[in-house]
């Protein structure tokens, strides 16, 4: 099946007598054992099935074939939200003297995340001096046990060499963890260009609405784990808590997201509710058609920013002048997404008059939604990060980050455009172009 019909169709068939074209909520903390066996069987992973719905639930579990679909891996594993998705993606393979290896363009969560807890937890993370393979490589050493990225940064907007970037580090014997949030599978699917796990804010673009939060990991199922057992001794050697499995072993492709169901999130407990999995499954089937109207909007309002004398620069990948530009055409099919950044003339003041003008496009720190939404990173997103760190992440204190919607582009360059007028009260007035 296309992107399109996966969307609406992968990961459930109607059965039973009832014959549910919806998928059904399975409202249930719990769910009956045939037998003493048949419990033992299914605790010792022996056996398919459900025990509880912190581990597994059947509606999420159609939520997680969905996923898993559309992006092209061997399984998935949905949670609570998206940074408990790659809180617990990290937590599966990093331990104790480990270290991972990001780009420096990141979200400011996924940066308080890298910097401030998991060193915590004596898991150091080492961040480039850039997004490019070159830069990356020099970092990673024997107890590197990842190199992270955002297929394209949030809110910087740029764009990583994927398959440049996999190539390097599986030379090395470590796996590419991808956030692939701002594009989603519609425009990109990482697993295509070499990345083993990907991680996804469902919240975002998939869910579509902004109403419900939700995570997605999702196992490549090709990255030999076995083939590195003293890199990865999590699923190589017995685990004394399923008194002696050995993940690789047993499960194969999908070793990496039974362990990140089963070890991850059976003891930290950040389960998606069967409520919310129903919730996002109803964004999923018109994700494509959002993303084609997101992706046009944005085009039209990054051309009228660009053109637009009260603004002093506009950061869009599909510009063709952006250094982003050909990667633009090798992973998006030359559809820049709909996230940009700007500055108003007159710095952070100005930018801070145009913002609290807004009207119909909405103040928050929310991305993807069917609304146009704007927020001022270095004031809130990221604010937890130093001014060094923002600027590094590609944040400077006026920037604004717009995630444009599916309204009318008329209603939506209309509101800009008042909101720059009132941005530009006690200076000389330009008019637009």
């Amino acid at each position: 099946m296309r992107t399109e019909t996966m969307a609406i169709h992968a990961g459930y068939e109607a059965d039973g007598p009832v014959r549910s074209v919806a998928v059904p909520i399975y409202q249930t903390a719990a769910f009956e054992f045939d037998s003493a066996d048949h419990a033992a069987a299914l605790f010792n992973l022996e056996a398919e099935g459900f025990r509880y719905s912190r581990i597994s639930n059947p509606t999420v579990a159609v939520l997680e074939r969905r996923i898993a679909a559309l992006e092209g891996g061997s399984g998935a594993l949905c949670l609570g939200s998206g940074q408990a998705a790659l809180h617990n993606a990290v937590l599966a393979i990093a331990d104790t003297g480990r270290n991972i290896v990001a780009v420096p363009q990141i979200y400011g969560t996924t940066h308080t995340l890298f910097s401030h807890v998991l060193p915590r937890m004596g898991v150091t993370v080492r961040f480039a001096a850039s997004e490019s393979a070159a830069d990356l490589e020099p970092l990673i050493d024997a107890n590197t046990m990842a190199v992270f990225c955002e297929s394209v940064g949030n809110p910087a907007g740029n764009v990583c060499d994927i398959e440049a970037i996999a190539t390097m580090a599986h030379r090395h014997g470590v796996p590419l963890l991808v956030d692939n949030t701002v594009p989603s599978p519609v425009l990109l699917r990482p697993i295509e260009y070499g990345a083993d796990i990907v991680v996804h804010s469902l919240t975002k673009f998939l869910g579509g609405h902004g109403t419900t939060l939700g995570g997605a990991i999702v196992d490549g199922g090709h990255f030999p784990w076995d083939a590195h057992a003293e890199r990865f001794p999590m699923l190589n050697q017995p685990d004394e808590s399923y008194h002696g499995l050995v993940y690789a072993e047993r499960f194969g492709a999908t070793a990496y997201i039974e362990r990140c169901r089963n070890f991850c999130l059976r003891t930290t407990g950040a389960a998606l509710s069967p409520l919310n999995a129903f919730l996002l499954l109803q964004g999923i089937e018109t994700v494509a058609l959002r993303v084609e109207r997101h992706v046009a909007n944005a085009r039209r309002v990054a051309e009228a920013l660009r053109r637009d004398p009260r603004i002093s620069w506009v950061t869009y990948a599909g510009f063709p002048d952006s250094p982003y530009y050909p990667l633009v055409q090798k992973y998006l099919g030359g559809n820049a997404c709909s996230l940009l950044t700007f500055g108003v003339h007159g710095g952070a003041q100005a930018g801070m008059r145009f913002y609290d003008a807004l009207g119909l496009v909405k103040r928050l720190v929310n991305l993807g939604d069917a609304k146009s939404v704007a927020c001022h990173p270095a004031s809130t997103t990221h604010r937890q990060m130093t001014p060094a760190q923002q600027l590094k992440a590609g944040i400077t204190p006026e920037a604004i980050r717009l995630s444009v919607g599916i309204e009318h582009i008329d209603d939506i360059l209309a509101d800009i455009d008042q909101a720059l007028a009132a941005a530009q009260v006690g200076r000389d007035a330009l008019a637009p172009v």
